[in-house]
């Protein structure tokens, strides 16, 4: 089991952050890392709900490959607590054949009001690779961070 977790200050509230989680539109421009792209299939905003997506390595990518298809990885994520502008515990599930990132991952992202907007912790239980995941988890709260013009 790996245990990872990121974190980044976000010059925003709490609530235009935890909104940033809740609204496919806006979960879809900052949440795929660095230069990969993303499609919400699905979306149901509440506790017990969740959505699904894919995300898309670029053309320009040689380094990875996808766990879903060549160049795609597709999650299932459920929203196991809401708890607005505070809390979101979301349990992830890879569309993969590969035995290695089967089962289900745990992802807890907490919002605390600091002096200059809301600290935001994203960490993470799972079987997958911690490195990889810390990454793409640090990736994508840069991006989220410039969203807010930080």
């Amino acid at each position: 089991m790996s245990d990872t977790s990121a974190w980044k200050n976000v010059r925003a509230t709490p609530e235009q952050v935890y909104e940033a989680f809740m609204d496919p539109a806006k979960l879809v421009e900052w949440l795929p890392p660095a230069e990969m792209t993303g499609r919400i299939h699905e979306f149901d905003g509440r506790e017990g709900g969740g959505y699904r997506i894919s995300l898309f390595y670029p053309p320009t990518e040689r380094m990875h490959r996808g766990k879903t298809a060549e160049r795609e990885d597709m999650v299932s994520v459920r929203f196991v607590e809401l708890v607005p502008a505070r809390r979101i515990v979301e349990a992830v599930t890879f569309h993969t054949d590969d035995p290695a990132l089967k089962g289900e991952m745990t992802l807890v992202v907490t919002f605390a009001e600091v002096a200059d907007g809301t600290k935001v912790t994203i960490a993470c239980s799972s079987g997958l690779r911690a490195e990889g995941n810390a990454a793409g988890t640090q990736e994508s709260l840069e991006k989220l961070a410039k969203r807010f013009g930080l």
